[in-house]
């Protein structure tokens, strides 16, 4: 076998590049170039786009569902300490001047249409993240522009030419996936963070655990109480001790978060991605102490789950249900078949319901706020045998609801359960809920 190798200098890292040839191999290796890109105060900076008369002014985003709890704020309510998710009544005790106004997704999604258009005009390699954020690999393509900086120069001038001078971005740069993403959000709004193999600890000195994606208030208590308080001491800390706290998975997951390591590639956005769970969750507009709300709640919440997997023609084996207030309460069922319905996701939740006891505690300490139902084990529906318990009656009732929900709008047919309960009609935030909205806004361009 012919082997060629190439090992650069100290001096020549950025372009750095080891080669092997062979009769029937090769190996490329390159330090990448990954650009995370982050809309500022996205709803809220689109609304003052759209909406002169808010800019300058404290605003707070709503769900057109009725909630009462604000999904976004904009910058100069974020200075006033107001953040997302709040109750509007929260924050008219921060700034009694909040202009709330409702959440229009549809221009959302036209503009994040806009966006991906340029981002693929510098690299094929642009993965939507979520409806407000994208990751760009444009290792093989800067120097056909100037250079990384450049093209954060264009895409920056090219958002306020095309889409508007209101909305702004923060950039993140960096060898990998992680490491961008976390970089683009320490310089907020407007701002352009580099971290290299050589500044990472600096980076990290100044970064919070909840600065990380994967680190939320829930994950940083465990790390404090086994004395991890800031990024340095996660990236000392042994692999031994993080797998005692969080188990195997997280455990290594963790460790990787302190070493700043990630081999993620950029999955282009128009790629079709194999759905590995589909889920739904609601915060709801108070405090909820009625028991029966709360499972009318999860019942429509396993409704909704049921619907995004029968468009998937995708069936579960696993149903994990999380319940939030002043305890926390959450758990899987796994079954040894697959299931689409509603009403069988909701049994599971109910089950898991039951044991936890719920109904023998007291209303303060069964209160519950945020609810989420989701489902995992996914399989094709068209892979999976026909069990001898199926019934294709119920088949076909569920589809003929489908088909009638389909034409006049989710709910139009609800279960008996549902009387008079809440109509939650969740829409997709954050993340936009699981990759079948992600792919739903892909394929409407």
């Amino acid at each position: 076998m012919l082997i060629l190798c190439y090992c650069p200098s100290e001096s020549s890292k950025k372009s750095s590049r080891c080669i092997y040839f062979g009769f029937w191999h090769k190996f490329v290796f390159m330090n990448k170039t990954i650009l995370h890109i982050d809309f500022d105060s996205y709803f809220a900076s689109c609304e003052q786009q759209f909406d002169d008369s808010l800019r300058g002014r404290p605003i707070g985003v709503t769900a057109t569902n009725g909630r009462t709890c604000i999904i976004a704020a904009s910058r100069e309510a974020k200075k006033l300490g107001i953040k997302s998710p709040t109750r509007v009544w929260e924050a008219r005790q921060i700034a009694p001047d909040l202009i709330t106004v409702p959440a229009h997704f549809e221009k959302y999604w036209e503009i994040t249409q806009k966006f991906l258009n340029i981002c693929k005009d510098y690299s094929p390699y642009v993965e939507l993240f979520s409806l407000d954020e994208v990751f760009i690999d444009v290792t093989s393509t800067e120097n056909l522009f100037g250079g990384h900086l450049e093209i954060v120069r264009k895409i920056r001038q090219r958002i306020n030419d095309e889409i508007g001078e209101y909305i702004t971005v923060s950039v993140g740069l960096s060898h990998n996936k992680l490491l961008a993403k976390l970089a683009s959000g320490l310089n907020k709004p407007n701002g352009f963070v580099e971290i290299k193999p050589e500044n990472v600890e600096e980076v990290y000195s100044r970064a919070k655990l909840t600065d990380f994606c994967g680190i939320g208030e829930r994950v940083k208590i465990r790390l404090n109480k086994i004395g991890i308080n800031t990024p340095l001491q996660l990236r000392s800390a042994s692999l031994d001790s993080l797998i005692a706290e969080f188990k195997d998975v997280e455990g290594h997951f963790l460790k990787s978060l302190g070493l700043g390591q990630d081999d993620r590639e950029v999955v282009p956005y128009y790629i079709p991605v194999d759905t590995k769970s589909v889920g739904r969750n609601y915060c709801l507009p108070q405090n909820e102490y009625d028991q029966r709300v709360v499972l009318q709640s999860v019942y429509e919440l396993s409704e909704e789950v049921g619907i995004k997997l029968r468009r998937l023609d995708k069936k579960a084996r696993t149903v994990g249900l999380y319940l939030g207030g002043n305890n926390t309460f959450h758990g899987r069922k796994t079954l040894t078949n697959h299931i689409d319905s509603g009403r069988d996701i909701y049994s599971l939740c109910k089950l898991l319901y039951d044991d936890w006891g719920l109904s023998d505690l007291t209303k303060e300490e069964a209160m519950v706020r945020q609810i989420s139902v989701w489902a995992g084990n996914l399989e094709d529906s068209n892979n999976l045998t026909l069990s001898l318990f199926d019934q294709p009656k119920s088949s076909k009732i569920q589809t003929t609801i489908d088909q009638i929900n389909g034409r006049f709008g989710d709910h139009t047919i609800r279960n008996g359960f549902l009387t008079n309960g809440p109509n939650l009609k969740t829409v997709p935030n954050g993340y936009m809920a699981d990759r079948f909205e992600r792919q739903k806004l892909v394929t409407s361009f």
